[in-house]
This record gives structure tokens, sequence and C-alpha cells, in this order.
């Protein structure tokens, strides 16, 4: 028969025990720090400042800077194969852009040519004729486009194929200095051009020549 203090013992027993799993499962469950962020024991609790996070909402750092173009046009004049536009590599040399272009012609002076030389976006590369004066037309076509960047890009004004000499026109693409002597030559035995197709009239320029340069000549 249990007396009232063996009930109390018992009841004391009971209590010790609840607190004990009490205990026990609130320091199993994950705790709440002043920041507001869940933390479990063993664990380190972060801070709003310490993700990278301003309000829980903006990621700090600031933009890089703008890198250089990895991929740009250059364009191959003169005694080439195949002139015209060409897409070139962040790194590539002149050497490589000419490969592009089929490579030097017979004529071509290959002694006035910085084969090592890096490429640039929107750089013109003109490979002169052998006996081609040194610098005659490659530094009329530099003036011009040097120009052009000056009057804040307008690379668009035209070349006019009754008016400009030998220098201005060999700035065209696939214009070297036999096709700027056969251009001038036509003018003075026939007059000046009517239309920028009588410019096919010209031997060694087709139908493929021609589409190069519709959009950079014109007549007046």
């Amino acid at each position: 028969m249990n007396t009232p203090r063996d009930k109390k013992l018992g009841v004391l027993f009971l209590i010790l025990v609840i607190s004990i799993a009490g205990y026990y499962f609130y320091q199993q469950s994950p705790q709440v720090t002043e920041k507001g962020v869940l933390s479990v024991e063993g664990e380190p609790g972060f801070t709003a400042g310490e993700t990278g996070f301003e309000d829980g909402s903006k990621i700090s750092g600031t933009p890089g800077e703008p890198k250089e173009p990895q991929i740009m046009k250059v364009d191959v004049k003169g005694e080439v194969k195949t002139p015209g536009v060409f897409v070139a590599k962040h790194g590539d040399r002149v050497i490589d852009v000419i490969a592009q272009a089929g490579n030097f012609t017979g004529k071509a002076d290959k002694d006035q040519v910085n084969l090592a030389q890096l490429v640039e976006d929107q750089m013109v590369i003109y490979v002169p004729e052998i006996g081609e004066a040194p610098g005659s037309s490659a530094a009329s076509m530099q003036a011009k486009i040097s120009g052009s960047a000056a009057n804040g890009g307008s690379a668009g004004v035209k070349v006019n194929i009754n008016t400009a000499e030998a220098a201005e026109l060999e700035t065209l693409s696939g214009i070297g200095p036999s096709k700027s002597s056969a251009i001038i030559e036509y003018r003075e035995k026939n007059g000046p051009f009517q239309k920028i197709e009588d410019l096919k009239n010209i031997t060694g320029i087709g139908d493929k020549t021609f589409e190069k340069l519709m959009d950079s000549i014109s007549v007046k």
C-alpha cells in the first residue's frame, strides 16, 4: 500500500523526467538569433551583412570593367586575292587577316606591310603594289580614315568616281593601282560615269567587286 510520501516521490520523479526530456528537446531544436536568422547548435548563424545582402534583397559588389571586344572586323584592300571585310579575333595579327583574304597577289609589295602588327576593330589594311611610292595611297587612305573619326565617325561619306584621284579610289575595297588607273582612263576617254553601274564597264570589275563598292561610291 502506497503512502502519501511514496506518492510525492513518484510525482517528483515524473516531473524530473519530463524536465530532462524537455531540456534535451530544446537543445536539439533550431534556435532563433537576435537578427532573426535560424541557427542549429554547432553551426554558425549568418546575418544580412555577412551574406552580402542589404535589406535581404540587394547583392553587394561592383560591376567589372568593360572587356575588350573579342570579335573585330577588319577591311583589307589593295594587292590581296580577295579584298573585303573580314572577322578577326582579339590577338590576331595582320598576317592572319591577310591569310583570310586569300594571301598576297603576285604584285604585292610585302615589305611595306607590318605582318606582325596586332589588328584592331575597324582597322584598314592596305597592301600596295610593287613599285608604288611608299606611303602614297596608304597615307591618303589613313588621312581619310582619321578625318572621318574626328568628324564623329562619318565613315559613310561616298567616293565620287567622277572626281576622285587614284589615291582616293584605292581606298575602296578591291581597287588597287591598276584598277584606279583604268577608272581614270575610262573617264578621260568616255566622259563622266552616268551611273555607278557603269563602273562594271571597266575590265576586272565584275558583279562581285561591284557589290562590295556600290554602297561606297557615287557619281555626283
